[in-house]
C-alpha cells in the first residue's frame, strides 16, 4: 500500500479514537454508572472507533455477506457518531450555561435530551436517504439541434453500489428511472463505491436500464480505487456506452466524457477537450465527475457539463464545508461564464448511510 494512504487512514483513526473518547468521557461526566457498565461501555466505543476502518479495508480486499453485514453496521455507526459528537458538545455548552445562570443542573436529563435528538436525526437521516426524489430542470442550450428541443436527458450520479447499496437498490432506482421515461441517460460516476465486490452482479439490474438514445458513463473517483476496466467492462457488457476521453455525436447532439483521473490534470484535461471541441456555436454536453476546472471546459466551449461527486456534502456539518470547497458549485444548476454546469447530490451515499441537510435525487433535463 502506498504511504499516502496510509498515513491517511491514521489520521482518520486518530480522529475518531478522539471523537469517540470525548462521547466516553461525556457520558460518564452526567450518567451515573456501574463499575461494570463504566468498563462496558468503554469497551464498546474503544471496539466501535476501530469498526469503520476495519470494514473499510476489509471491505477493499474481500467480498462475502459477512463483510457487507459489518460495513453496514460500521457506516450507520460512523453516521451516529457524528451526531452524538455534537451532542456531547451541547451537553457540556448547556451545563455552562445552566451555571453561569446560577441553575442547578440535571446532568443526566441533559445526557437524555441531547443523546435523545442524536437518535432521532440518526432515524431522519437514515429514512431521508432512501427518499429518492425526483427533480425536473429546464436547460436553454444555445446551438441545440432542432430534434432534441423538448426532449428529456436522466442524470444518474453517485449510486455507491457496494456493500451498502445492493442490487436491490439498484432495481429500485432503475425502476424509477424507467418511469421517467427519458430520451437519453447520462451517469457522471461513482455508479460503484470501489469495494472489492463483483460488479456484474451488482450491474445486473442496469442492464433494464434503457433509452432511446442510448446511456452514458464516464469513471468517478470511486471506479478509480480499483480497476477502473473492470467496473467499465461490466458496464459495456450491459449495453452502456462508456466514454473515455472520447465524444460521440447523437442526432446532431455531441456528448463528452473525461474519466476522473484524467480530468485532474489541467494539461491533460485541456489538450483532449481541445481535441474533442465540436465546431463553434454547436450544443455539447461533458459528462465529468467532479465540478473542477471549470475555466478549461468553458474554454473548450462545451455548453453544459453534468457532475456529481460532492454529495450537497450529505451530512450536517459536512455539507458547510463542502460549500466551502466548492461555493455554488456544490449544488443545482449553475454557470460558469457561457458554461452551465449541473451538479447533483447524487442517488446514493457514500461512508454513512445517511442524509441531513440534503437529499438524494435523480434529475431530469428537458432541453429547450
Amino acid at each position: 500500500m502506498k504511504a499516502w494512504p496510509v498515513v491517511g487512514i491514521f489520521l482518520m483513526q486518530v480522529v475518531l479514537t478522539l471523537a469517540h473518547w470525548f462521547i466516553y468521557r461525556t457520558w460518564i461526566a452526567f450518567v451515573p454508572l456501574s463499575p461494570a457498565a463504566h468498563w462496558a461501555l468503554g469497551m464498546s466505543l474503544l471496539a466501535l472507533s476501530m469498526s469503520f476502518i476495519v470494514a473499510a479495508l476489509l471491505g477493499f480486499y474481500f467480498t462475502n455477506p459477512l463483510v457487507s453485514l459489518v460495513y453496514k453496521i460500521a457506516a450507520i455507526w460512523l453516521g451516529m457518531l457524528n451526531f452524538f459528537f455534537w451532542a456531547a458538545c451541547l451537553c457540556w455548552l448547556s451545563l455552562a450555561g445552566l451555571r453561569l445562570a446560577d441553575v442547578a443542573p440535571n446532568r443526566p436529563l441533559i445526557a437524555c435530551v441531547f443523546f435523545g435528538l442524536a437518535l432521532a436525526v440518526d432515524a431522519y437521516g437514515l429514512l431521508n436517504a432512501r427518499w429518492i426524489r425526483v427533480r425536473r430542470v429546464a436547460v436553454a442550450l444555445a446551438g441545440l439541434p432542432d430534434p432534441w428541443r423538448g426532449r428529456t436527458a436522466l442524470l444518474l450520479s453517485d449510486l455507491h453500489l457496494g456493500n451498502v447499496n445492493g442490487p436491490r437498490f439498484c432495481r429500485r432506482v432503475v425502476a424509477m428511472a424507467d418511469s421517467l421515461r427519458p430520451d437519453i441517460i447520462f451517469i457522471p460516476g461513482d455508479l460503484f463505491d470501489g469495494t472489492k465486490a463483483d460488479p456484474n452482479k451488482l450491474a445486473a439490474p442496469l442492464k433494464e436500464l434503457a433509452a432511446p438514445f442510448g446511456v452514458y458513463f464516464t469513471t468517478g473517483n470511486h471506479e478509480e480505487f480499483g480497476s477502473a476496466a473492470h467496473y467499465s467492462d461490466a458496464l459495456t457488457r450491459t449495453g452502456f456506452r462508456v466514454l473515455a476521453n472520447e465524444k460521440v455525436t447523437v442526432d446532431g447532439l455531441h456528448i463528452l466524457g473525461v474519466p476522473y483521473h484524467d480530468s485532474t490534470f489541467p494539461i491533460r484535461l485541456r489538450a483532449t477537450l481541445g481535441q474533442l471541441r465540436p465546431a463553434n456555436g454547436e450544443a455539447s454536453i461533458l459528462l465529468n465527475h467532479m465540478p473542477s476546472r471549470l475555466p478549461i471546459v468553458e474554454q473548450a466551449g462545451v455548453s453544459l457539463q453534468v457532475s456529481g461527486h460532492t454529495h450537497g456534502g450529505q451530512l450536517i456539518p459536512f455539507n458547510w464545508f463542502t460549500r466551502r470547497v466548492f461555493g455554488k458549485f456544490t449544488y443545482g444548476l449553475q454557470r460558469f461564464g457561457a458554461l452551465q454546469v449541473y451538479i447533483s447530490s447524487g442517488a446514493g451515499t457514500w461512508g454513512p448511510p445517511m442524509r441531513v441537510g440534503t437529499h438524494p435525487e435523480m434529475v431530469l433535463l428537458r432541453f429547450e
